[in-house]
């Protein structure tokens, strides 16, 4: 079976489902065009290129690596018609500089000593825990380094403009992120669970201080136990095709109002 043909399901999908069940019909079962890139996007994927490869190797230039991701970015978007923002995309040229000058020193502050593990690690691990009907959970951890202590830390790197409320750092269903990884990496390597730590790294374009911020989620137990409750109701309904409009989801719904959701 070839991983095209692999029943799963990943984060941002069961995210789609919780917010509007239907929504992810059109998606995922009916294959409707929904997601497209922008310079948001362009700048994201090119700072997630420069910690995957300056944090490894220290003596790269990040800001080449920048210049180069963001290029082939942009130059991917015009190709599919994107009329760029020539203002924004300035204006992120000069925002990705603080985040390339403190990323390196803001890991090694945070963490002191450290080997780098892996870098976009999949996970393709079978749900054992739930009522899985076969689908496995996929994800791609950004990074995870281990320390002297033995403890094993997972990184997402999230970039934003001047960072995130104290709601968002602690919302649900945006931290159960990081619990599943945790949940999945220990299960596929075996690792007890008590020695993996999860962060999410804020990499902000527009704060006028600590452009890089690392944001420890905690997931014990009783966390993991209900982020698992979250996953195997999707999965179930998913299964058996109960999709639902969530009427309070339609704002920002790129299908509102057309003819696939009326």
């Amino acid at each position: 079976m070839t991983e095209t043909e692999i029943r799963r399901i990943s984060y941002s999908e069961l995210k789609n489902f919780t917010e509007c069940s239907y929504r992810h019909k059109l998606i995922y079962i009916d294959k409707l065009p929904y997601f497209s890139g922008n310079e948001y996007t362009a700048f994201g994927t090119a700072i997630h290129a420069v910690c995957e490869e300056v944090i490894p190797d220290n003596s790269k230039n990040a800001m080449e690596i920048f210049e180069l991701n963001f290029l082939n970015e942009l130059i991917k978007l015009k190709e599919d018609g994107h009329e760029l923002n020539k203002n924004m995309v300035s204006d992120m040229r000069q925002q990705a500089r603080p985040i390339c000058e403190q990323v390196i020193p803001a890991v090694k502050n945070h963490f002191g000593e450290f080997e780098v593990v892996s870098v976009e690690e999949q996970l393709l691990e079978p749900m054992s825990d739930i009522e899985s009907y076969g689908k496995k959970f996929k994800g791609f951890i950004d990074m995870v380094i281990k320390t002297p202590d033995d403890k094993y830390h997972i990184i997402d790197w999230k970039t934003c403009s001047w960072g995130w409320t104290r709601d968002k750092k602690s919302d649900a269903m945006t931290t159960y992120q990081l619990t599943y990884y945790k949940n999945y990496f220990s299960k596929k390597h075996n690792i007890d669970p008590k020695n993996i730590e999860t962060y999410f790294a804020l990499l902000k374009r527009t704060a006028k201080k600590e452009n890089v911020e690392m944001v420890r989620v905690t997931s014990g137990p009783k966390k993991t136990t209900n982020a698992l409750k979250v996953l195997q109701n999707a999965v179930i309904n998913i299964e058996r095709g109960n999709y639902i409009k969530n009427r309070l989801s339609c704002k920002y719904c790129k299908f509102h109002n057309t003819e696939n959701c009326t």
